[in-house]
C-alpha cells in the first residue's frame, strides 16, 4: 500500500525549480471558469475527500513534470484563450510556481482563477501552504473549500460542486461573470485516441 507523506511539502522538494507536478493540461476548456480558457490539474492532495472528482490526483509521486515556460507558450499559442484555471490536486501546494506561471499570462492579458480544498480564511493565515499570499495576489477568482459529498450540487444555476464551497470574486471586473454551472461535462479526444473528460458531473478522467 502507498504510503502517503505526512508533510506534503517534502514531496514536492523533488520537483525542479521552474517545473510543476501535473496530473493533465487542456488548451481549451468551457466549463472550467468563465470563458474559453486552459486549465491545469496539479498532482497531489492530501485530503481524499470521498466523492472526489480526481482520485487519481491524491499521490504527490512525480506524475508529468512541465516547465511552466512551456505551460506559458502553450497557454497563449491558443487565440481563443481568455483565461486560465489551476485544480487538481490541490492547487496551493504548488503555489509559487503557480503564481510565476499565473503571472506570466496575466501580463498577456488572461485572467486567472483557482480551485482550491482550502478555505480563503486558512490560506490567508500563517499555517498556509508557502506561496499562498503570492498566488492570491494573481489570482481573479477563486472557489474555495472541500468537496463535500453530503452536500453535493448538479444544478445548472451554481458554479460550486457542494453547497460549503464559495465563490470569491477578487477582482470585480469579474462580478458578473459567475456563468459556468455544476452540471457541465466536457469530452476532449486526443490525438492518440485517448480522452479527457472534464466539468463538475464528470471531474477529470484520462483514458
Amino acid at each position: 500500500m502507498e504510503t502517503k507523506p505526512t508533510d506534503p511539502s517534502l514531496a514536492l522538494t523533488e520537483i525542479p525549480p521552474g517545473y510543476l507536478n501535473i496530473m493533465g493540461y487542456v488548451d481549451k476548456s468551457e466549463v472550467n471558469g468563465p470563458g474559453c480558457r486552459a486549465v491545469v490539474w496539479v498532482q497531489g492532495c492530501p485530503r481524499e475527500c470521498p466523492g472526489c472528482f480526481n482520485p487519481d490526483s491524491w499521490s504527490f509521486e512525480t506524475n508529468q513534470l512541465i516547465a511552466i515556460d512551456t505551460l506559458a507558450k502553450n497557454i497563449l499559442s491558443n487565440p481563443h484563450n481568455t483565461g486560465l484555471t489551476f485544480s487538481g490536486g490541490e492547487p496551493f501546494w504548488q503555489a509559487p510556481t503557480l503564481a510565476s506561471l499565473a503571472r506570466k499570462v496575466k501580463a498577456a492579458g488572461l485572467n486567472v482563477m483557482s480551485f482550491t480544498g482550502f478555505t480563503l480564511e486558512q490560506l490567508q493565515s500563517e499555517s498556509a501552504p508557502p506561496g499562498s499570499q503570492a498566488l492570491l495576489e494573481q489570482l481573479d477568482i477563486l472557489i474555495d473549500g472541500p468537496f463535500v459529498q453530503t452536500l453535493a450540487l448538479n444544478s445548472p444555476n451554481s458554479p460550486v460542486s457542494s453547497s460549503n464551497q464559495r465563490v470569491h470574486v477578487l477582482n470585480p471586473a469579474f462580478q458578473d461573470q459567475i456563468t459556468w454551472a455544476s452540471d457541465q461535462i466536457e469530452v476532449h479526444i486526443l490525438k492518440n485516441g485517448g480522452r479527457i473528460v472534464t466539468g463538475y458531473q464528470g471531474g477529470l478522467e484520462l483514458t
